[in-house]
């Protein structure tokens, strides 16, 4: 039996699959000709239990560019929003499409829908990880500024489910990442020891300066996520972490952006160093039709 490929987080992965995904991504946004048929006859069904904008529209338009289709379902359009099991939904589902993308505020639903279905699984996003956004910021990055390899990357702000990909993504890609967050909003302490066991160059700490002073790349998200209630008690306290034209005065001279969006201008970035010279904000956004189309071919078993 051919083994099923899911997409669920980068710490699954060998660095060299990961490394030929970003290849294949990168080979697909400069010639979209490429395998243009090659999910021909295949569907994906998307499940949103939250708001989607990118990974809505790209992996819609993703399939579609394959030569597939795409099926977007809310949990109010299928018996799950009536109690019905994840594990009998990855079940049926399983018999009808050939892949299943997940965005939830769970990542024990996303553990549940993989332990029950026939087909390739993809993680659109979880309160824990957003491997499909961490893949199109490599390629974003390497866009701009070459391999990321051995380059230094600072994260500013929540120590969310982001900042927690950013830290798979040092052990896997083998950058240096520089971590400011306050105390209270630190990154998971699972995640962020998986990734120095492996040797990853990864430090967190609250001095913003540290951080940043030479950096390559500054990376900050929304303070407040979907699942998110803490409210305003929570931005006082990230506050001094705004991504603002005195902090990226602090990174190298060409480096570069990246806010997985939606933004929050005024909050955790200016509007100054959006629309800034460093912004690739836009480029990033995207760059997850290009990922997404790697991802999608990996799972279905059509790239290597």
């Amino acid at each position: 039996m051919t083994e099923i490929r899911h997409f669920t987080g980068l710490e699954a992965f060998e660095p060299a699959t990961l490394r030929a995904m970003i290849e294949r991504a990168a080979l697909l946004k400069r010639a979209p000709e490429t395998d243009a048929n090659a999910l021909a006859g295949k569907t994906l069904a998307m499940i949103f239990e939250t708001p989607s904008t990118r990974t809505r529209i790209s992996f819609d338009v993703a399939m579609n560019t394959l030569g597939g289709r795409s099926i977007a379902l809310s949990p109010g359009e299928l018996q799950l929003g009536r109690g019905e099991s994840i594990s009998d939904t990855a079940r049926v589902l399983s018999r009808y499409v050939d892949a299943i993308l997940l965005r939830t505020t769970k990542h024990d639903s996303l553990l549940q829908l993989v332990a029950s279905a026939g087909v390739p699984i993809i993680n659109g996003l979880t309160d824990r990880t957003h491997p499909c956004q961490l893949m199109a910021d490599i390629l974003t990055f390497e866009e701009h500024r070459g391999p990321i390899t051995g380059q230094h990357i600072a994260w500013l702000g929540d120590g969310n489910n982001m900042a927690a990909t950013w830290i798979q993504a040092a052990a896997q890609f083998e950058f240096s990442l520089r971590l400011a967050c306050p105390a209270a909003y630190a990154p998971e302490a699972e995640i962020l020891d998986w990734a120095l066991a492996r040797g990853a160059d990864v430090a967190v700490g609250e001095d913003i300066g540290a951080a940043v002073t030479g950096a390559d790349c500054v990376v900050t998200d929304t303070w407040i996520s979907m699942s998110d209630d803490a409210g305003k008690q929570k931005i006082e306290d990230l506050k001094p972490f705004q991504v603002n034209e005195a902090v990226m005065a602090q990174a190298a001279e060409d480096a570069i952006f990246l806010h997985c969006l939606p933004a929050k201008r005024g909050l955790e970035v200016t509007e100054a160093v959006m629309e800034g010279a460093h912004s690739v904000v836009f480029d990033e956004a995207e760059n997850r039709l290009h990922a997404q189309k790697a991802i999608l071919l990996w799972c279905l078993g059509e790239a290597s």
